[in-house]
């Protein structure tokens, strides 16, 4: 199999259109309708229904839509692991929530770094459940994540070891032209779907502006917090957001709280790690040495 077949494979999923995918692919609508064909033959059943004046792609390739944009990501892994590869270097690889990657990690692995200067980070980012089955599965050495205070912990077997790293909080927030305006009870909404952990952490709540149930014009639902942020700093809507991750954007008058009317949810900021390694022990021991309190700086 041709691995950019897989590339062309998922473009023809995200434009539902074979002229439209081969403009993108770079290629004439004939060249990439060959390859589709190689791609079926090699799968052993078509996944195109060809009819006179339209195409049906086979649903069995949506549904594995999340599977293939994995395998795609891990063959390129693959590739730059061989073509970089240095036998000196220790490599420790982590699963991250996408909100604790953006407002944790980089202050983590900067500490890991100063400390460690042959360490390298592979990071997968992803939503809670997808970071704990790489954590269950052994993809991962280490799982980092945010985690509702005062919630019992995730349940793992006793060679996992769990450590605080440090407190945050969801604040709902606005940025743009509406941090002047007059009321703030009925705003646009970026909201968490109610299935997402901040979605059932605001949910369980009934925080407003928190899930599509508590908000009354969604302009957009995402669990996608680094997104959620930039479309609160252009005025889409008002959203809930870690304060770890929009504190510069507070105090350089970006964004305006609103925890003071809707109030607020603590968070913990959560490491679950091999406890059988050596590399993640000398890690955590660097990172628990000192108050993290706060979030990161």
């Amino acid at each position: 199999m041709e691995t950019n077949w897989l590339d062309d494979v998922l473009t023809l999923l995200e434009e539902r259109n074979l002229t439209r995918a081969a403009e993108r692919r770079n290629v004439t609508q004939p060249a990439f309708s060959r390859r589709i064909r190689g791609f079926e033959d090699w799968l052993g059943r078509p996944i195109l229904g060809r009819g006179p004046n339209r195409i049906e792609i086979d649903p069995a390739l949506a549904a594995n839509e999340a599977e293939i944009r994995a395998l795609v990501s891990q063959i390129s892994e693959l590739r730059l692991r061989i073509v970089h590869h240095d036998p000196n270097a220790t490599t420790l690889r982590i699963a991250a929530q996408h909100a604790a990657l953006v407002s944790q990690l980089p202050d983590m692995a900067d500490r890991a770094r100063r400390a460690f200067p042959g360490l390298r980070l592979r990071v997968r980012a992803g939503n809670l459940d997808d970071c704990v089955n790489r954590l269950l599965r052994g993809d991962v050495e280490m799982l980092l994540c945010h985690e509702a205070a005062n919630a019992a912990p995730l349940r793992f077997g006793s060679g996992v070891r769990r450590v605080q790293y440090g407190t945050d909080g969801l604040i709902p927030v606005v940025g743009g032209a509406l941090r002047d305006a007059p009321h703030v009870d009925d705003l646009p909404a970026i909201v968490y779907p109610q299935e997402s952990y901040f979605g059932a952490v605001l949910s369980r709540r009934e925080r407003r502006y928190g899930t599509a149930a508590q908000a009354g014009s969604v302009v957009c639902e995402t669990a996608f917090s680094a997104g959620i942020r930039e479309m609160v700093l252009a005025g889409i809507g008002v959203a809930w957001l870690p304060s770890s991750m929009v504190r510069r954007d507070l105090a350089r008058g970006a964004l305006v709280s609103l925890a003071d009317r809707f109030g607020s949810e603590p968070l913990e900021t959560a490491v679950y790690a091999d406890s059988g390694s050596d590399t993640v022990t000398a890690l955590l021991s660097l990172w628990m040495g000192e108050d993290r309190t706060g979030g990161a700086p």
